[in-house]
């Protein structure tokens, strides 16, 4: 019996050494917002497809996480060749979704206390520039969630496949006490003990855009 709770305790511990070695994404760098990117007179017009578009989100607390995804409700995209001007997207923020289907944290999500969605239905991310760095593609843009809008930098790809253009992030966070989401936020409450909720928010971005 002893050996037994031996192993469980090295299982448990060994388990607790794999959380905590996993790799924080990082945070996309974070300033105040800039002017909006202008595309040339000739440049071609992209615009997304919905369908196909989506945005991973992430959540964390000590006792564990969540994850979903948020749909995009219009953009469009300007390139001139390989290369993207500008482009504006529309996010519905009514459309957020847990993975495991949890009525009550969707409800709770949409609710003013986090991202108020009857009052600010849609967020909004409008380009401002892409340039390489570090052997990376750099996108930065406006992000406008609830009241706040702030320019966020973050790695990205993209690609052609004809008529089609698809841009993909890496995973990164964000700090959603930026944005005056405050909920369970130590940045705004003292006393939370373990009741907190970490304000970073991890990710991910998939835009497919058809020239139109």
């Amino acid at each position: 019996m002893k050996k037994n709770i031996l192993n469980l305790f090295t299982i448990l511990a060994i388990g607790i050494m794999v959380i905590g070695c996993k790799k924080k994404a990082e945070e996309a760098t974070t300033t105040e917002a800039e002017k909006v990117a202008e595309a040339q007179v000739n440049a071609a017009k992209y615009m997304a497809d919905i369908e196909a578009s989506t945005i991973e989100w992430q959540g964390f607390k000590p006792t564990g996480t969540h994850k979903g995804t948020i749909n995009i409700e219009t953009g469009a995209l300007s390139m001139s060749g390989s290369t993207i001007e500008s482009g504006t997207f529309l996010i519905d923020m009514s459309s957020i979704k847990d993975s495991e289907s949890n009525a009550k944290l969707e409800g709770h999500l949409k609710s003013p206390d986090f991202f108020d969605v009857e009052k600010y239905p849609s967020a909004a991310f409008e380009i401002t520039g892409l340039e390489a760095k570090d052997g990376k593609s750099m996108l930065s843009g406006n992000l406008t969630l609830k009241d706040a809008k702030n320019n966020v930098t973050f790695p990205v790809t993209v690609s052609e496949n004809g008529d089609t253009v698809t841009l993909s992030s890496e995973v990164f966070t964000i700090d959603r006490s930026k944005w005056n989401v405050q909920y369970g936020s130590k940045s705004f409450f003292d006393n939370l003990g373990d009741k907190f909720i970490n304000d970073d928010i991890e990710l991910k971005i998939m835009i497919t855009a058809k020239k139109s």
